[in-house]
């Protein structure tokens, strides 16, 4: 079965993301750049659905700002493999395939593993103290359900364990195949089961780092990424089979049959 869009459903049960203030005028001082963040978030919280075109009337509007700097934002955006401009067919936000995903979280696994186990090598006792700091900030945004600003602490975390390690080629990476997997990372803890897992092995990675355990970081990080991909796969193969269910409920039965 072939999977090519990387929306994932909403579910009643599901916690729920606090959408960025994305009506607010963009500071002006800022542009492109401040409406490719501002897209990216967008983008990344599932307000512009994998797939969709990016209406540049509407997003002026929204955004109130011209074509101009919006169009430059596409670009960059471009750039980092979210959006997809193509001749007199506009932007849209990319798509992956059910492969692209695959593959995507088992390389950021490597990375994640490799990152943990640098930063044990060269992580200082104030980095590991703001990053257990970050780790109670994420607690408790977990505990009220804040899914917006959990992510946006989780994101500060992976983070900083990357730059403890101290390899440039590896933060390099690392960030440009981490971009394209910001919305599923994210839609993953949509599922309260799996939100509860992912926070509990946050704590078990903040005490492997504060002991310096890099095997021990790296197999939590790997594992870490391994289920967040499961249960992005898992979902997105759940949706499909319920837009063929619906699909086949709509389709009326054939009058010639007895």
């Amino acid at each position: 079965m072939k999977i090519d869009s990387v929306s994932l459903p909403h579910h009643s049960s599901a916690p729920t993301a606090e959408p960025a203030q994305a009506t607010e005028a963009v500071d002006r001082r800022t542009l492109p750049a401040t409406i490719a963040d501002r897209l990216r978030e967008m983008i990344i919280e599932g307000e512009l659905a994998a797939g969709a075109r990016l209406n540049e009337r509407e997003l002026c509007d929204r955004l109130q700002v011209s074509r101009t700097p919006l169009r430059e934002a596409f670009r960059l955006l471009s750039a980092e493999g979210l959006v997809r401009i193509q001749p007199n067919r506009g932007a849209h936000v990319v798509a992956l395939s059910e492969k692209d995903i695959r593959e995507s979280f088992e390389v950021m696994g490597a990375l994640e593993a490799l990152s943990g186990e640098l930063a044990c090598q060269h992580i200082t006792e104030q980095e590991i103290a703001e990053i257990r700091a970050l780790t109670f900030e994420m607690q408790a945004c977990h505990a009220r359900q804040n899914l917006s600003s959990y992510y946006h602490v989780n994101r500060a975390i992976h983070d900083r364990i990357n730059a403890a390690g101290q390899n440039h080629l590896l933060s390099q990476v690392y960030q440009n195949i981490n971009l394209r997997l910001q919305n599923l990372r994210f839609r993953s803890n949509l599922n309260h089961e799996k939100w509860d897992r992912a926070m509990r092995e946050h704590l078990e990675m903040v005490d492997a780092l504060a002991s310096r355990d890099g095997p021990r970081l790296a197999q939590i990080m790997r594992d870490h990424l391994r289920r967040k991909g499961e249960a992005v796969l898992e979902s997105l193969r759940l949706h499909a089979d319920t837009l063929s269910t619906t699909h086949n409920a709509d389709i009326p039965d054939d009058p010639g049959e007895s």
